[in-house]
């Protein structure tokens, strides 16, 4: 039989959202590739989706039909039922619930599975509204602190596009692992070291593109915004600050400055554990070029300062006055979308007073009772929060909870499905319509099935739909089709879709999001900063209004962890966090722990194969790698492997501490996890 070749679109939590070219014969997917569809991608994708996306969507672990538990939770005892059955006991279940605590004893537990904007959340959270659910504040898990940092500074508004980092005479990318999480911002790269531009990195790990790089300043984890705020010093000293610009276009120059010059290169040097030629040198190459592309990534936002990090970062383009077509930050893609979250969510549902908590508490409230009412049924989709969540084995012991009711929503028998009482098996997304727009370019895409669901498993959309039905829940916006849906999720009269509607935007070409004038969205080009002043603002009332007085300015809080080692936990370049594992991970998955050979000279361990990682919270056992790519005092171990990688039943997530919290959003700290090494 032929092979049988569609368009498609990348759903994996990742900012290129690549096109796709989908080969399927006799209904199964038997090549993936990239696609012209999307320029900005054209036509070259990741290793992990061309290699890994038939054994995802037809492999051994994908749910086919509803089941039930009957054994215990985390085994692997399961009966399969239909659907008229499952429905009827999770409306039966959950509604005990509500009778007795109230609806806000239910709660969804969510994240960022697929990115498309109807199975991401649509009916789902039309349903939670609808029935009284707590909320959830799922951002601070990752990119809120980014998002609040770069909003707070410039608004909701557009950065430089990622292609402009092609013609730049100096990139930097500053926590942003790029080879293995930005693929097609490294071949901007490239393009631009072929044509004589320079490239520094700001990273504590020594990462591929960090080898490739004119510059590496690998300093110690949450020293960021010391860094930043040398560099501003640094410029300053060197008269590269643009003082027209600064007086016309940006707010809070001298009390900024003010607190930075606290940080003089040479002290600056001293924290941060580089040499202070390598400050200076960036802030002359900085002062030098023009174009200049700042990009960073998520590992910048991971740790106390994490807020504090990214602002010192995304000021320095201001203070230089390069911030135009050409120059500036690769944030804020998303703001080019015209997205309508009232229409899609319908939050007017929503009974007033229901509380929201915020994701990195789930585990300590799904342990004890902490909460009145308590939390006693749990709907988890679109997440694998086992192996994601903080705190991992806190959230294993809540989950072990009979008397908290869960149904898990799920593509595959991940270990968190485990744990749940009804499993509902959902479609992947080349079994469904949704659309999609991207937090890393300005490129809107729409895709449709390329095979029918997989064995009784649907939507996410579908799903929800029946669950609203089965409770009764008859208000029209129940009834609306995924056409309906992609039509209230982005306003279509919005000229930037240029007359089209969303549910129409052809699946073999991407739609990009421009001014009026037909130019691409940039700040300071296009459209001008959407703060309250109308200006760059270095100093915060809004950060502050939000998340309090010491959020006004950027700040660096020290280090004040007992245990010596500083954890960082990078992506891999096997999977999209715990997504695209193959079978679902075995031993031989199990990624190194990187150490520096000081460090495991201290412990006697230069000819130690195993070792033994651990704080008050757990313990994993890894195989140890002794390299300089990272510094003294810095250990890193890649974040998503399963349980069933692990010998002690527990990953990194284990050792993270889910109250330590990032300085905005009151982000998660992965990149700040105190620990100490032994021998296993």
């Amino acid at each position: 039989m032929a092979i049988a070749e569609h368009p498609s679109v990348c759903t994996l939590d990742c900012p290129d959202t690549c096109s796709l070219t989908v080969g399927v014969e006799a209904g199964r997917i038997v090549k993936v590739r990239g696609s012209q569809a999307l320029p900005y991608t054209a036509g070259v994708i990741c290793n992990k989706v061309a290699h890994h996306t038939g054994a995802f969507v037809h492999g051994p672990g994908r749910l086919h039909h509803p089941l039930q538990r009957v054994g215990p939770r985390g085994g692997d005892s399961f009966r399969r039922i239909g659907w008229d059955e499952a429905l009827d006991i999770i409306h039966a279940r959950t509604t005990e619930v509500i009778d007795r605590y109230g609806p806000q004893a239910v709660m969804p537990l969510n994240y960022a599975g697929p990115h498309g904007l109807l199975s991401y959340d649509s009916m789902s959270l039309r349903f939670f509204h609808r029935l009284g659910a707590t909320q959830l504040f799922r951002r601070a898990m990752c990119g809120g602190v980014r998002s609040e940092a770069w909003v707070g500074t410039y608004g909701a508004v557009p950065g430089v596009g990622p292609e402009a980092a092609a013609e730049a005479r100096l990139n930097i990318l500053w926590g942003n692992n790029a080879t293995v999480t930005n693929l097609h911002l490294v071949r901007q790269l490239g393009i631009a070291r072929r044509h004589g531009g320079r490239l520094a990195v700001i990273d504590p790990l020594r990462t591929k593109v960090a080898e490739q790089a004119d510059l590496h300043l690998a300093i110690r984890p949450g020293t960021d915004v010391v860094l930043g705020f040398a560099l501003a010093v640094a410029l300053e000293v060197r008269g590269a600050h643009d003082r027209r610009f600064i007086a016309e276009h940006v707010a809070g120059y001298a009390e900024y400055m003010e607190a930075a010059r606290a940080w003089p290169p040479e002290r600056a040097a001293e924290t941060c554990g580089i040499p202070l030629a390598q400050i200076e040198t960036l802030a002359e190459w900085m002062a030098e070029a023009t174009p200049l592309v700042i990009a960073p990534g998520n590992g910048l936002e991971r740790h106390r300062n994490g807020g504090s990090g990214l602002r010192a970062a995304i000021a320095l383009p201001a203070l230089l006055g390069k911030l135009d077509a050409r120059s500036g930050v690769v944030l804020g893609a998303g703001n080019a979308f015209p997205r309508t979250p009232a229409r899609l969510h319908r939050p007017d549902l929503l009974p007033p007073g229901t509380r929201t908590l915020n994701i990195l508490d789930v585990g300590r409230h799904l342990e004890s009772d902490t909460l009145d009412p308590p939390l006693r049924a749990l709907f988890i989709y679109n997440h694998n929060p086992i192996v994601v969540h903080p705190d991992q084995n806190r959230l294993k012991r809540g989950l072990l909870r009979e008397e908290i009711f869960t149904v898990g929503v799920e593509v595959a028998m991940t270990e968190s499905m485990r744990f749940c009482d009804i499993i509902l098996p959902a479609a992947t997304q080349f079994e469904v319509d949704d659309i999609y727009v991207s937090y890393g370019h300005p490129w809107l895409q729409r895709a449709a099935p390329v095979i029918p669901p997989l064995g009784e498993s649907l939507p996410n959309t579908e799903i929800f739909r029946r669950l609203a039905a089965r409770f009764g829940f008859d208000e029209p916006c129940f009834a609306a089709d995924d056409a309906t849906l992609m039509d209230e999720a982005l306003d279509p009269a919005d000229p930037r879709l240029r007359g089209i509607r969303p549910s129409a935007v052809p699946t073999t070409e991407a739609l990009r999001m421009t001014a009026p004038d037909g130019r691409p969205l940039v700040v300071f080009d296009t459209i001008m900063p959407a703060t309250p002043s109308g200006k760059v603002e270095l100093v915060s009332d809004t950060l502050a209004g939000r998340w309090g007085p010491e959020a006004r300015l950027p700040g660096y809080r020290p280090r004040t962890a007992a245990l010596p080692l500083a954890l960082i936990s990078p992506a891999s370049d096997k999977r999209i966090s715990s997504t695209l594992l193959g079978a679902g991970g075995a031993p031989a998955d199990n990624p190194p722990l990187l150490m520096h050979p000081a460090d495991a000279a201290a412990r006697g361990l230069q000819a130690a194969s195993r070792v033994k990682l651990w704080n008050a919270l757990g313990a994993v056992i890894l195989p140890l790698r002794v390299t300089d790519a990272v510094p003294p005092g810095v250990v890193a171990s890649e974040k998503g492997t399963w349980l069933a990688s692990s010998p002690t039943g527990q990953t990194i997530s284990a050792l993270v501490s889910a109250t330590d919290r990032a300085d905005l959003s009151e982000g998660a700290c992965y990149n700040d996890t105190a620990v100490e090494v032994s021998a296993a």
